[in-house]
Formats: structure tokens, sequence, C-alpha cells
């Protein structure tokens, strides 16, 4: 009697895998994943494939604003129509220019938060028409390819102003900044640290419009390093935030400093840097 059992049940049994499994039941479940867990299941087999590309999985991935996202980077490179869920939240994953490439937004792959980064070039900087003062550099360890360099100035004063539709949650903004310039030389980085004075006497001050400011000496020539100016809270609105930096001491001059970016991400996050991040609470 048991071998007629075994006979009945084992070979149906042995026929059951993974691909036999309903795929709106898969997809029931990989709602409950990150993207790069369910872009790793979407390799076992043709059920989990087409699984992963419903939709309804991606939908909750998206922050809520996605369609004001596609909007903003339309003006650079258009968004085809009709384009799923997921190809949608791979777009928006790369780095995507847009208010004439002065600005750059992109997804956390593994979250889903929004990150943005404003270019030197969008910032109102005091002295940046005096050569003697500033000067555009282009480097590739921006992602906007170039840096602003000071040479030596009495007056340091930086401010930037956005008007964005943040979704809601709570964020941080950073400064990145360097002391020294960097070139290459024999494929080897190299720094240049000549022009650096002036910064030990008084720190540099970060602050957001309303907001407490945050102090720090700047010191590491050739490390990049994000300091950061505060946080603020989204509404899931559109707002204006503004930004400065400030070090107006003028009984001594300081040099020697590249101002790549303004960064703006997810409190939650642990900011993308090749360096140090600073902050105070």
């Amino acid at each position: 009697m048991g071998a007629g059992v075994s006979s009945m049940v084992g070979p149906e049994a042995e026929a059951i895998g993974l691909g036999d499994l309903p795929e709106a039941c898969v997809a029931a479940v990989l709602c409950h994943l990150d993207p790069p867990a369910i872009c790793g299941v979407a390799r076992l087999n043709r059920a989990f494939r087409g699984a992963a590309s419903a939709d309804f999985v991606w939908e909750p991935k998206l922050p809520g604003n996605f369609s004001y996202l596609l909007e903003k980077i339309a003006s650079q490179e258009p968004v085809r129509k009709g384009i799923s869920k997921k190809e949608i939240f791979a777009r928006l994953c790369r780095p995507n220019p847009f208010d004439g490439d002065s600005k750059l937004l992109w997804l956390d792959k593994r979250h889903g938060g929004l990150c943005l980064s404003i270019s030197s070039k969008a910032l109102s900087i005091t002295g940046i028409d005096d050569r003697r003062y500033w000067t555009h550099i282009p480097t590739d360890e921006s992602r906007h390819g170039t840096v602003a360099y000071l040479q030596q100035i009495w007056w340091l004063e930086v401010e930037g102003e956005l008007e964005f539709w943040f979704p809601e949650g709570d964020y941080n903004v950073f400064f990145r900044l360097q002391l020294g310039r960097t070139s290459r030389r024999l494929g080897r980085r190299v720094c240049h640290s000549n022009d650096v004075h002036g910064w030990e006497a008084k720190p540099v001050q970060f602050q957001l419009a309303g907001g407490v400011p945050l102090c720090y000496y700047l010191r590491e020539p050739g490390s990049w390093v994000l300091y950061r100016a505060g946080g603020f809270t989204a509404s899931g609105k559109a707002g204006r935030l503004a930004f400065s930096m400030r070090q107006i001491d003028c009984t001594h001059t300081k040099g020697g400093l590249s101002l790549d970016s303004i960064l703006i991400c997810p409190a939650n996050l642990k900011p993308p840097v090749n360096g140090r991040c600073l902050t105070q609470q």
C-alpha cells in the first residue's frame, strides 16, 4: 500500500517547481522586496521575470510625485510615453539633468529616496565674475563636470535657493567642498594646495533660511567633504528652500577652496560621498 501511494504522489510532486507558481502570487510576494532584490529574483525563471515587471510591484517603489519628476527631466531628454513603472523607476535612478544641466535628480536604488544636486554654476557667489577671485575648473570629480575654485578673497559668501516639490519626509542639505585643486598627472590624482590659507582663523558658517547656523573649520586639503547646512521636513507639496555659506571676517584673506555643489538627500540615507561627511544636529 505504501508503495502504491508513493508511486501516485512521487512523480507529480517532483514535477512541481517555482515555475508553476501563478504569476499573480509571485508578484504579491515581490511587492515586499526592495528593488535590487526584485531584479535578482527576476532571473530565476520566466514566471518570476514576468511578475517582476508588473506595474503594481513597482508603483509603491516610486515617490508620490514621480509624474512631476518626469516633467522636470523631460525638457533635457524626452520621456517615452506608455513606459512601464519599472522603466520609470530605472530612468529616475540614473542622474537626470534639468534646469539647463545646472541640477541633477536621482532616486536611491534601494529605498527610492529622492536625491538632488545643484551645481556651483547655479549658486550666487560673491566675486564669481572676477577671475582674480574665482574660476570655473573642469573636473571628473564632480557630477556636474566643473567646480568653482576660489584663489583668494576677503569676503566669502555663497547663496542659493530652490523651488521644488519634494516627497514627504525629512531631508539634509550639504555643501560639497575641498581644500585645494585636483588634477591628473600620468593618470594619478594630484592635489595642488599652494593657494590654501586663512581657513584656520575662523570657522565657515553654513545655514538654511530660518534655521540655526552650523559652523565648521575647513581642513583636510585634497579630500572632498560634505558639510551639513541643516535639515528640513517636506510636506509633500512644492516649496522654497534657501541656503548659504559665509565667512565674512575681513581681517584676513582665505583661498584655495573648491566648491562643487549642494547635495540634498533623505535624512535616513547615508550621503553618497567620496571622502568625509561632517554633521551637527
